[in-house]
C-alpha cells in the first residue's frame, strides 16, 4: 500500500507538472501574440513626413501663410515659410535652393502667385523635392515671363492699381519696385478677406522688382515633378483663364476655388488640404 500511494502521488505530480508546462506555454504564446500586435499596429502612424516649404509671391510676405501653417502644424507636418526676395526668378530660386539644402528628408514646394515661377526654377533637377503645389500661381514654360502670362488672357486689373517706386542698386544701376496702392489693395488682391486683415496686408506688402516680372523662365520643374494647382476663379491679378491654361499644360491635379488672389488667407483649409494631398503622394 505504501508503494501504491507513492505511485498515485507520482502520477499526481506528473499531471500537475504537465498543467504547469501547458500554462506557461499558453502564457508565452499570448505574450508573443500581444507583442506582435503592438509591433505591427499603425506602422505609418509616426512615419516621417515631408517638410512643407512655402514661397510667398509679390505684394505679400510669409505671414500670408499663417492660417495654412496652423493647419499643417496641427497635422504634424514640419513647415518652413521662406522669405522671397522678389528680385527675379533666377536669383530668388537660388535663395530658395539654399533653404531646401538645409532641410533633412523630402520636401514639398508650395508657391503662391509669382512664387510659382520661383518654385518651378528651384525644384528643377532637385531629387529632394517630391511635389509642387501652385496656389493662384504662375507656371511658366522656358522663355515665358510672368508679365506675358498675365496678359495672355483678359481679366487682370492689376496694372491700374500699381504704384511704381524707382530705386538704385548697389552697382549704381536703376530699377523700379512695384507696390499695389494701399487704398486699392483690398479689392484688387483680397476681396474675400476681412477688411481689417486686408488693410493690414496692404500696409505690410513686399514690393516686387518690375524686372522680376519681365525675366524669362529658363526651366520648368512641373515637366518632371508631380504637380497640384489651386485655381482661383475670382482672381483679379492672374486671370482664371491663364491659370487654367497653365495648369492643363502642366498636367496638374486641379482644385478650383471661388476666391480672390489671396486664397491662402480666405480659404486656408482648402489650401492645406491640397498640400497634404501632395505630401501623402510623396510617402
Amino acid at each position: 500500500m505504501v508503494y501504491n500511494g507513492k505511485g498515485r502521488n507520482k502520477r499526481r505530480a506528473t499531471r500537475a507538472a504537465a498543467v504547469l508546462v501547458a500554462g506557461v506555454a499558453g502564457l508565452s504564446l499570448a505574450v508573443a501574440c500581444s507583442s506582435n500586435t503592438v509591433t505591427h499596429a499603425g506602422p505609418d502612424e509616426d512615419a516621417p513626413r515631408p517638410t512643407i516649404v512655402l514661397e510667398h509671391g509679390a505684394f505679400a510676405d510669409g505671414s500670408s501663410w499663417n492660417d495654412v501653417i496652423a493647419k499643417l502644424s496641427k497635422d504634424r507636418y514640419p513647415v518652413v515659410a521662406a522669405a522671397n526676395p522678389l528680385r527675379g526668378p533666377g536669383s530668388d530660386a537660388a535663395a530658395l535652393r539654399s533653404v531646401i539644402s538645409h532641410i533633412d528628408g523630402p520636401v514639398i514646394l508650395v508657391g503662391h502667385s509669382y512664387g510659382g515661377s520661383v518654385i518651378s526654377a528651384a525644384a528643377a533637377g532637385n531629387d529632394k523635392v517630391k511635389g509642387l503645389v501652385y496656389v493662384a500661381a504662375f507656371l511658366p514654360a522656358p522663355g515665358e515671363t510672368a508679365l506675358e502670362l498675365t496678359g495672355k488672357f483678359p481679366g487682370s486689373t492689376l496694372p491700374g492699381t500699381l504704384n511704381p517706386v524707382p530705386f538704385t542698386n548697389a552697382d549704381g544701376s536703376a530699377g523700379t519696385d512695384l507696390y499695389i496702392q494701399q487704398d486699392k489693395f483690398p479689392a484688387q488682391f483680397a476681396a474675400d478677406v476681412p477688411a481689417d486683415r486686408a488693410a493690414l496686408a496692404a500696409a505690410t506688402q513686399r514690393p516686387i522688382a518690375q524686372s522680376a516680372l519681365e525675366e524669362k523662365a529658363t526651366v520648368a520643374a512641373w515637366n518632371e515633378k508631380p504637380s497640384w494647382d489651386i485655381v482661383t476663379t475670382k482672381d483679379l491679378n492672374i486671370p482664371v483663364a491663364a491659370q487654367r491654361f497653365m495648369a492643363e499644360r502642366a498636367h496638374a491635379q486641379v482644385t478650383e476655388v471661388d476666391a480672390s488672389h489671396s486664397v491662402a488667407v480666405s480659404h486656408p483649409d482648402v489650401v492645406a488640404k491640397v498640400i497634404e494631398q501632395a505630401a501623402a503622394a510623396a510617402h
